[in-house]
């Protein structure tokens, strides 16, 4: 089939589709018209998805068909109600498919952190490669403990709250090409993995700890579940399995757009114990309980509400019908 020929000859019917499916008010006549250029057109989409199913026509037409279809089903949801199973439904499945996952690449993280913090804390030589003595004393004694405490509470929670964000914005966008999430893990885990390895040198290990458990449980949990979003878009591409590479990247790519939304909350909260919790009076043990009952609420919320859902059949993609994918017969 001539696809140019065949869109030249139709191209005024889904003009006027377009027209009609994007007009404030219809009147009986057009209503009948916009049904009927519906019906026709979605018999032109099956025609077009037969021979090319991942061109731009095949795109153009399943978003005016969407859009028409939504004139003539009646109104949508309310706000509310996609609210609701955006966090009910939606987001905990999106999380769950990730399970595996996220636990893979935090247990990769810990073991990268765990080995530069013992390389650091028993090796003189390596504690002096990354700082002289003088200043891992000072990093001790004051910057360390002074850097959750020197800036307002609140402009303090925000501030790290965006820089995490920005940091798991990366490896869910990024995750596609295949290196940039190793990289951030890895950047993060060696940090981390430094840090503890100066304290564990000076025998602080504890305060170390102290500091850094009740915000990093959940914060570092967002980091792996968005390295984890960024790896699955990117064997979606790799190993597309029996759909169609385009489909497949279309569908993951959907469904992280959930995902990212929801850390964007959840590093919220993690900003909130370490602007508020972190640094306050609290005993350790209280401010570590407070970052572990934290991050048992996510986990619970992932692996009750989201296993429930994804045996539901939700994935945390839109509805089909909201992805163009089913069509009235022409």
């Amino acid at each position: 089939m001539d696809m140019d020929a065949f869109a030249a000859v139709n191209a005024d019917k889904w003009a006027r589709l377009q027209e009609l499916a994007g007009k404030g008010r219809l009147t009986g006549a057009e209503s009948d018209e916009l049904l009927a250029l519906y019906q026709s057109t979605s018999g032109h989409l099956s025609l077009v998805r037969s021979v090319a199913p991942e061109s731009g026509l095949s795109a153009s037409l399943s978003a005016t068909l969407a859009q028409a279809r939504t004139r003539f089903t009646g109104a949508r949801s309310n706000a509310m109600a996609d609210l609701a199973r955006f966090f009910v439904v939606a987001l905990p499945a999106a999380l769950y498919r990730l399970t595996w996952l996220t636990l893979a690449c935090g247990a990769a993280f810990v073991l990268i952190a765990a080995a530069y913090a013992a390389w650091i804390g028993t090796s003189p030589e390596a504690l002096r490669a990354v700082a002289s003595e003088t200043d891992a004393a000072q990093y001790v004694e004051q910057d360390f403990i002074n850097y959750y405490s020197e800036n307002p509470a609140a402009s303090f929670a925000g501030a790290v709250w965006t820089n995490n964000a920005w940091i798991s914005a990366q490896a869910v966008a990024l995750g596609i090409t295949g290196v940039w999430v190793p990289m951030i893990l890895f950047g993060n885990a060696q940090g981390v993995g430094i840090a503890a390895g100066i304290f564990a040198s000076a025998g602080k290990s504890d305060v170390f700890f102290s500091y850094i458990l009740p915000h990093g449980l959940m914060e570092l949990t967002a980091v792996f579940v968005a390295s984890a979003a960024g790896l699955r878009i990117f064997w979606a591409m790799v190993s597309p399995g029996p759909r169609t590479r385009g489909r497949a990247v279309a569908e993951e790519g959907r469904s992280l757009v959930t995902v990212a939304l929801g850390l964007v909350l959840v590093l919220f909260v993690s900003g909130l114990v370490e602007g508020f919790v972190t640094p306050s009076p609290l005993p350790a043990w209280a401010r570590i309980g407070i970052g572990a009952a934290v991050l048992a609420a996510y986990w619970i919320y992932v692996l009750v509400g989201g296993r429930r859902a994804f045996l539901a059949g939700e994935r945390g993609d839109l509805r089909r019908e909201d992805a163009g994918y089913t069509e009235i017969a022409a």
